[in-house]
């Protein structure tokens, strides 16, 4: 079932005056608010990683587990943090700096000889929020996985019928992040049981600016 969205770009606009003079630039979240969906049901629980056609103005921190060939491709790219496994061993030791790691960065990666000992050891750090390392072979090209992360986005719906996520900042093109926006509708509607009829309502807000209604329409 086809939809569209009959207010979105003069939404978009509306939301993006609103972020003026707040001293910062906002993020431009898509809040999607679900119906008729039993979240006590394991299948019904939406979570996982999607790319966004246009990746949003905002920085985006990776971790990346590695040695060797692909430790050195990563620390040549600036990498925000690379632990090798006698890193990852010893501070997956340290309950309170683990956590800190897993909370402060968006997205994981790891050589995948190093999988079975992350998930040993940093599964209870990683796996509640949904942060489980993305496994790459040790001559991957790290350079287009942190170009392709920087257009990703995480969703999530396990215990509250909502989505939302960023699909923009303020100093976007406004059609670049309507566009995000149908992107991350359709995927979101492919996921659902009964696709566009589990949408109850969409809305457009910016980190901190009141929430505009979009005006979604089956087709």
């Amino acid at each position: 079932m086809s939809f569209e969205l009959r207010n979105l770009t003069e939404v978009v606009e509306e939301v993006k005056k609103s972020c003026k003079g707040k001293g910062f630039k906002q993020s431009i979240e898509l809040i999607v608010n679900l119906r008729d969906l039993d979240l006590r049901r394991p299948e019904n629980r939406i979570i996982g990683l999607m790319e966004l056609p246009h990746p949003p103005n905002k920085p985006v921190k990776v971790c990346v587990f590695a040695s060797g060939e692909l430790y050195t491709k990563a620390k040549k790219l600036g990498v925000d943090l690379i632990l090798t496994r006698d890193d990852l061993e010893r501070i997956a030791k340290d309950k309170r700096q683990a956590k800190k790691i897993a909370k402060s960065h968006d997205f994981f990666v790891a050589e995948a000889s190093l999988m079975p000992l992350i998930g040993r050891m940093w599964g209870v750090y990683l796996g509640p929020r949904g942060k489980m390392p993305t496994p790459v072979p040790p001559t991957a090209d790290i350079e287009s996985i942190l170009e392709r992360l920087r257009r990703t986005v995480r969703i999530r719906v396990r215990n509250q019928p909502v989505v939302q996520l960023r699909v923009g900042t303020e100093d976007m093109d406004s059609k670049q992040i309507a566009e995000n926006v149908n992107a991350a509708l359709n995927w979101i509607i492919d996921r659902l049981p009964k696709g566009l009829t589990n949408i109850k309502d969409v809305y457009l807000k910016g980190t901190m600016t009141p929430s505009f209604r979009v005006e979604l329409r089956r087709r």
